[in-house]
C-alpha cells in the first residue's frame, strides 16, 4: 500500500509529521481531519517501516495492558511509559515506546504521540486512546484494546495453524517430485533405452514429462516469478482486490472459514469501539479499513453510508448480502435494547468459537486428501520406475 508524509498543526498550534499507509490522498486527508489535525502537505513517497513490521500485535497487547495497569493505580503517563520501555523484549517495541515518552514529555498529549507513529499504532488504536483521554477511561479503554489485540492475534494463530501443515507438506512434495522428475526418471531413462526394450505406457508418459521439464525449467522458473509479479500488481489495485477476495469467500472449504474470520474481526473490531465510545460513523470506517476483506470492507462503508443517511444498522446490514441473518439479528436487538455492543461480543465470541471448529474440522479434512495426493504422486513416479524392471525380469525368467 502506499505510503504518504505529511505535516499538520495541531490544535495547540504543535507542527506534527508522521507516516500513514493509505490507497489513496484523500484517505490520508479524512484520517488527519478525524484526528482534529489541519493539514499542512501531503505527499507520496516510499518510507521505510522495517522497525514496524518487527513489532507483533502480541507486542502492541503487552503495552496496552501494562499502560492500563499502570494509568489505573495513578501512575503519570511519562512515568508509565518509562516503566513499560524497561520491561520490553522486543527492541523495535522498546524504541517506539521511548519516542512515546520523550513526545509525551515535550507536551504532546499521549494520543497526539500515538498518531504520529501510524506505521506502528493502527486507526483503531489511535481513536480508541482519543476516547479514552476524553472521556477520562484511559486504563479501561486500553484495557479493553489489550483484550482485542489478544483475541486477534488468536484468531489469526488459529487460522495460519490451518495452513501451516498442507503448505508444508505439499512445499516437500513438490521439492520431491522436482528432484525425482529432474534427476531420477532421466537417469533410469538412459538405463532403459541402453535395454532397448519397449517401457509401458506410464514410464513413457512420465519420461515425456521429465524430458519437457529439462528443457522448459528455466523458461517455467521465469513464467512463475512473472506470473507472481503480475498477480501482486493485480492485488495492488482495488477491482483486483476486491475480485480475489470475492472469489476466497465463494471457495467450498475455504470460503465459509474466511466469512467467519471476517465476521468475527467486524463483531469484536465495532463491539470495542462501540463500547470505548467511538462515535459509529468513525467506528465504521475504521472497521472497514481493519476488515482485511475488500468485499466486507466494502459491504461495512455501505452500511456507514446507509446510516449517515438516517437508517439503522441493520437494515443495510442485512441488505449486503454478505452477513448471516443471526449477525443482522442480534445487531436489531442489540440497536433496540441499547446494548448493541454486548450484543456484537456476542457475535464476536460465537464466530471464534466456530473458527475454531473449522479450523479442527479443515485440518481433519485436508490430512486423508494429502496423503492421498502424496501417495498418488510419488506412487506414479516410483510405478514408472519399476514397471519396467518387473518386465524385463519377467521377460528374462522366460
Amino acid at each position: 500500500m502506499p505510503t504518504f508524509a505529511y505535516t499538520a498543526k495541531a490544535e495547540d498550534g504543535r507542527t506534527v509529521t508522521g507516516v500513514l499507509e493509505a490507497v489513496s490522498q484523500e484517505v490520508v486527508l479524512e484520517a488527519l481531519h478525524r484526528q482534529g489535525l489541519i493539514v499542512i502537505g501531503v505527499k507520496a513517497g516510499k518510507i521505510k517501516a522495517a522497525r514496524a513490521k518487527k513489532v507483533r500485535m502480541d507486542d502492541l497487547a503487552i503495552f496496552s495492558r501494562q499502560m492500563a495497569t499502570l494509568v489505573d493505580a495513578g501512575i503519570p503517563i511519562v512515568s508509565g511509559l518509562e516503566a513499560v520501555a524497561e520491561q520490553m523484549e522486543n527492541p523495535a517495541m522498546r524504541d517506539a515506546v521511548n519516542l512515546l515518552r520523550k513526545d509525551v514529555e515535550g507536551g504532546t498529549n499521549f494520543t497526539a504521540a500515538i498518531a504520529k507513529q501510524s506505521a506502528l499504532f493502527s486507526p483503531l488504536f489511535v481513536s480508541m486512546v482519543k476516547s479514552g483521554e476524553a472521556s477520562g477511561h484511559l486504563a479501561e479503554v486500553l484495557d479493553r484494546l489489550a483484550t482485542y489485540m489478544e483475541k486477534s492475534a488468536a484468531l489469526q494463530r488459529k487460522v495460519k495453524s490451518a495452513m501451516v501443515y498442507p503448505c508444508i507438506v505439499f512445499t516437500m512434495a513438490f521439492a520431491i517430485t522436482a528432484v525425482l522428475m529432474l534427476k531420477v526418471i532421466p537417469a533410469f531413462k538412459q538405463i532403459f533405452i541402453s535395454i532397448g526394450a519397449e517401457l509401458p505406457l506410464l514410464t513413457r508418459v512420465l519420461i515425456g514429462i521429465s524430458d519437457g521439464l529439462q528443457k522448459g525449467f528455466i523458461p517455467v522458473v521465469i513464467l512463475f516469478f512473472a506470473g507472481g509479479y503480475w498477480f501482486r500488481r493485480i492485488l495492488a489495485t482495488p477491482k483486483g482486490r476486491y475480485r480475489f477476495d470475492s472469489f476466497l469467500l465463494k471457495i467450498g472449504i475455504i470460503g465459509p472459514l474466511l466469512r467467519k474470520v471476517a465476521i468475527a474481526k467486524f463483531a469484536r473490531t465495532l463491539a470495542t469501539l462501540v463500547k470505548s465510545g467511538v462515535q459509529i460513523l468513525a467506528a465504521l470506517e475504521i472497521v472497514s479499513e481493519s476488515a482485511g476483506n475488500k468485499v466486507i470492507a466494502e459491504a461495512v462503508m455501505k452500511v456507514r453510508s446507509s446510516i449517515r443517511e438516517g437508517e439503522n444498522i441493520a437494515q443495510p446490514l442485512a441488505a449486503s448480502g454478505v452477513f448471516p441473518p443471526m449477525v443482522v439479528r442480534m445487531v436489531a436487538v442489540g440497536e433496540q435494547t441499547g446494548r448493541l455492543d454486548d450484543m456484537l461480543t456476542k457475535v464476536a465470541d460465537f464466530y471464534e468459537d466456530q473458527v475454531d471448529a473449522a479450523v479442527s474440522g479443515l485440518t481433519s479434512a485436508l490430512e486423508p486428501v494429502i496423503i492421498a495426493v502424496l501417495g498418488l504422486v510419488v506412487g506414479s513416479i516410483v510405478l514408472s520406475i519399476f514397471l519396467p524392471i518387473f518386465k524385463l525380469t519377467e521377460a528374462m525368467g522366460r
